[in-house]
């Protein structure tokens, strides 16, 4: 295994860089007969794509993606779908002063290490540019969980740096850089411009949902459902938590409080975040992530050079400085390819057999 397949049933290979010509993937195990076009999959790669506003790279990839196979007169024929991301905005010339050294806190080094060399422009294949083709093939599983079995995924932005952000609504989400839940963005703006001209960076954390989940999804012991999302989600570029429900607030808590009773009319709360035993609850699934500041800044940094010698690294170019502003999309792909996998197996195993207990809902 080379690390670039996510997925078993529904399996989808990453492949390009990110200052190469083009970048994708290839599902492989997609359903038959669902009706898929590029536009299916474009409004998610809009949400995540850059330069979209003054808080982000101003890197400008318009993220058209294209079919390239596997869907026959506008549905999916169950063969391997080819989809493809042309680079069209590559600055390489802007990463020539970081080809000796090592950026901290960026996988310059640990890629120099491992492979005897490494692609400087942009990251390479550690760039969070190759997000793009997992939303991309998110959205073809939310589509289809959504048609066959009515789940839905949204996410949003719960701190930026050290400010809370606080939920209003999901409505707000769609209506700012930030996907904030909140009606004013204004303070939110006043940092990052903040942090922009100091030449820093800051992290963010997200939440991300979702709904209309059934009950049985996961496997005991080592392919728990949860287990499986936390494996996703530290896939996701610069993530360095996760957690399920209440998560590490969990620790505080006393099992009075964070063990989710149940009542003939459902669960009374939801502190397991819809996984008990590493199988879904039927309530919904809710996740949070942790990601770290952007490690490419123009503050002076220490490093060393490729001959161990000591220098200081400047990172020019075009960088997000909170990498977590559009993560968004991408945490919710995860997510849908984690659940679409988990469907898929259930299917697999257990085919339609009726439940002996009824589905409890989470009491809303």
């Amino acid at each position: 295994m080379s690390g670039n397949t996510f997925g078993h049933l529904f399996a989808v290979t990453n492949f390009g860089e990110s200052h190469g010509p083009a970048i994708g993937c290839v599902i492989d195990g997609c359903p038959p007969g669902l009706a898929l076009s590029e536009a299916d999959m474009q409004h998610d790669l809009d949400r995540r794509r850059p330069g979209t506003s003054r808080h982000v790279t101003q890197r400008n990839e318009a993220d058209v993606v294209e079919i390239l196979s596997g869907v026959y007169e506008g549905f999916t024929t169950g063969t391997p779908i080819a989809l493809l991301i042309r680079n069209t905005d590559q600055r390489s010339k802007d990463y020539g002063n970081i080809l000796d050294t090592f950026r901290p806190g960026h996988a310059d080094y640990t890629y120099a290490h491992k492979y005897g060399l490494r692609d400087p422009r942009g990251g390479g294949r550690s760039s969070a540019r190759m997000t793009a083709p997992m939303v991309a093939a998110g959205a073809v599983a939310k589509k289809w969980l959504r048609a066959q079995h009515g789940i839905q995924f949204k996410g949003c932005m719960t701190h930026i740096g050290d400010q809370a952000i606080g939920f209003e609504s999901w409505e707000h989400v769609a209506h700012n850089p930030f996907f904030a839940p909140v009606a004013d963005v204004s303070a939110l703006e006043a940092y990052m411009d903040a942090l922009r001209k100091s030449g820093d960076s800051c992290g963010a954390r997200l939440r991300v949902v979702a709904s209309g989940m059934p009950v049985g999804l996961g496997q005991p012991l080592y392919d728990k459902l949860d287990a499986d999302i936390a494996y996703a989600m530290m896939g996701i570029n610069a993530v360095k938590g996760v957690e399920i429900g209440s998560g590490f607030a969990s620790v505080a808590q006393r099992g009075t409080v964070h063990g989710d009773a149940l009542t003939p009319e459902g669960f009374a709360s939801n502190h397991a975040g819809g996984v008990l035993g590493g199988i879904s609850t039927g309530q919904d699934l809710e996740v949070g992530i942790a990601i770290k500041p952007t490690s490419s800044i123009l503050t002076a940094r220490p490093s060393i050079n490729r001959a161990g010698e000591p220098t200081e690294v400047v990172t020019k170019g075009r960088h997000d400085p909170c990498v977590g502003i559009r993560a968004t999309p991408i945490a919710e792909a995860m997510l849908a390819l984690v659940v679409m996998e988990h469907v898929l197996q259930h299917r697999a195993q257990c085919g339609d057999v009726v439940q002996a207990m009824p589905r409890i809902a989470a009491q809303r």
